[in-house]
Formats: structure tokens, sequence, C-alpha cells
């Protein structure tokens, strides 16, 4: 009996994460930060060093990343210790610090690139009016962490957003703060987030002492 020409097709079709590892991808531990730093500066690679801080420090989704202006994070002739964004994906405000590191790699980039404040931070390559796209930004991660002998399928552009708030958790156990910093607007998605389990909860309590 042949098979009807539709069902042939399903069948033959592959699942688009085929093969994929799906699921939430790792943040990276603070030697794995370093390591990437070295790997950017022995390549003198300035947009993609301060790119690399602004996301870890900004803990901002891609598509806020990218789309972030000079003046976004300058006043003065400075780097703002402090910036705000627009979130895209809820519409929120979301503030984040900028600390000595990133202030240096992001002078040291807008020295170079030039340009006004109400230029892209990072401009795409193709099209010098528009911004770095989310897909090249995404594909910079991938070469950052296979570059320091990490695993592609482990790591991506969620990593350094989700870094800093791991670590930020871990050190304090504050759930709130770390809500706040990561913009979202139920603790629920925070938790979801962070990959949060009963084993992280236990671990917090053992090191409490009353």
């Amino acid at each position: 009996m042949e098979m009807p020409e539709t069902q042939h097709s399903a069948t033959k079709r592959q699942v688009w994460n085929a093969g994929r590892m799906v699921g939430a991808k790792r943040a990276l531990k603070p030697k794995q930060i370093w390591e990437i730093r070295f790997y950017l500066n022995q390549r003198r690679r300035l947009r993609d060093r301060a790119l690399f801080d602004l996301a870890i420090d900004s803990k901002l989704r891609g598509c806020d990343l990218v789309q972030m202006k000079i003046g976004d994070i300058v006043s003065g002739g400075q780097i703002r210790t402090r910036a705000i964004v627009m979130q895209r994906k809820t519409g929120r405000p979301v503030q984040f610090e900028l600390l000595p590191d990133a202030r240096a790699s992001l002078l040291a980039w807008l020295d170079r690139r030039g340009g006004t404040v109400d230029d892209y931070v990072f401009p795409s390559r193709v099209d010098h009016n528009g911004h770095l796209s989310t897909r090249q930004y995404a594909r910079l991660v991938d070469e950052w962490v296979t570059g320091v002998g990490l695993m592609r399928s482990e790591y991506g552009t969620h990593s350094l957003r989700r870094t800093k708030a791991s670590i930020i958790y871990r050190a304090t156990g504050n759930l709130r703060a770390v809500q706040i910093l990561l913009g979202h607007s139920k603790i629920e998605n925070t938790v979801r987030y962070l990959g949060i389990d009963v084993e992280d909860a236990l671990a917090l309590a053992e090191n409490t002492e009353i």
C-alpha cells in the first residue's frame, strides 16, 4: 500500500531540535569569564570585549543588548556607573550597573568607534545605520565559548544574561534582588530562569546558622 504524500513528507521532515541540546544554557563561572576576557584581549578584539562585558553586567536579553545606543551608557563623555533601558519583551524599564572592567572596555571601544549619542553602541557591519543583529551576537558567543574550550551546545546568549544573576543568587540567596536585576515581573519566572531546585534551597539553608 502506497503511503500518502502528506504522511510521507511528515515522516521525512526532521524535528527542529533533533540532535540539539534543548533546555537552559549554563551560566559561566568566574574563571570562564576571565578566560574569555583573556581570549578577546589577546586577539585585540575591542568590540567583542566591550560587548561581552556589557552583556555580563547588564544581564539583558540579546534583543535589548544589541539595540543599546551610546546615549544609554554615556553621560558627559564618561561611561555611566548605572544605566536604564526599556525591555522590548515586557515594556518595563530595568536598571543595571557598569563596573570598572566594563566601563574601561566600553570606553576603549567607543573611542575607536566614534559616533553620537543617537548611534548604536554596536553597529551592524552590513548596514552602518543599523545595529548588530541578535543572530550575529549569537554567532559571536559561540565563537567565544568554543575559543576557550567550552561546548557551544551548552552555552549561548542566555548564558551571559544568566551568569551574574546566578553568581549573585548563590552568594546572597536574595531571589527578590535577582528578580529586579533581571527585570522579571514574577518571581516564579526568576526561579525557573535560574533553575533553582530543592538542592539549591537546602544548600542555602545548610549554610545559614542561627
